[in-house]
């Protein structure tokens, strides 16, 4: 399996308040967010991973080179940071047609290695992870919805028509069988292809699972610690609430 790890936006949300990629980003002084998916992923037996890079890439290739480890790093530029992240997708779309299970990733995310472990153990080739302690009036998170264990909706935004009997929230990690990563591929190239570029991958997403919704199966981490870094607040509950319930992650073996 290969991981891919999107981490080349600017995070404008932050501006004035960090000056470098969030996943630089350290909490409680310990290792950075990028430093952190690195362990847990060497942890979990992930041998190749592939980045997709754009604002201030040369901090984040520095980690990259003087982190020692067996791991295959690839690195892909979009100097379209600031565009949409389907644009940082769709330049790494090579490696979603390599025909390998991909671990699709946002780099900007605090959390428990055991959450990882989750989704890379489940028994579904393609798995989205849920997390039902979500405000369904919170335009923020992008949230999973089901109905009878079927992913029904993938968005922010929910339509009150959506006849869903489970809700959650979206940790923003992927797993992907080779054909649908393939799939998702594709409908980047989509977006691309009809000027789409400020929009999110999270778009690209949604049309291959509404398009195949029971291809997809769904993992509950409701209760272990995560939190994605977006805003100032954020930092400062990462560092308060999410960081002190974090296990260490294990050493690889």
């Amino acid at each position: 399996m290969r991981a891919i790890i999107l981490a080349a936006g600017r995070g404008k949300r932050l501006a004035g308040y960090i000056d470098q990629p969030k996943c630089l980003l350290k909490i409680h002084e310990s290792a950075s967010l990028l430093v952190r998916h690195l362990s847990i992923l060497e942890y979990l037996g992930i041998q190749k991973i592939t980045f997709g890079l754009g604002y201030q890439a040369d901090k984040i290739k520095k980690v990259l080179g003087n982190y020692s480890s067996h791991i295959q790093f690839n690195i892909e530029y979009n100097p379209n940071f600031n565009q949409g992240s389907v644009v940082t997708l769709w330049t790494l779309r090579e490696y979603l047609r390599l025909k390998e299970d991909i671990l699709l990733m946002d780099a900007d995310v605090l959390y428990d290695y055991q959450i990882c472990q989750r989704l890379l153990q489940s028994l579904h080739d393609n798995c989205l992870l849920l997390d039902r302690q979500v405000d369904i009036n919170d335009g923020e998170p992008v949230k999973v919805c089901l109905r009878h264990g079927v992913p029904i909706e993938f968005r922010k935004n929910i339509s009150k028509n959506i006849p869903y009997d489970l809700v959650g929230e979206s940790v923003g990690f992927f797993r992907f069988s080779a054909e649908i990563a393939s799939q998702l591929a594709d409908r980047c190239q989509y977006y691309i292809d009809h000027k789409y570029y400020d929009t999110p991958h999270e778009e690209a997403i949604r049309d291959i699972l509404l398009a195949n919704p029971r291809c997809f199966g769904i993992e509950d981490i409701t209760g272990l610690p995560w939190i994605e870094i977006d805003f100032p607040a954020d930092i400062t509950r990462a560092q308060q609430i999410i960081f002190p319930h974090i296990q260490p992650t294990p050493k690889a073996s």
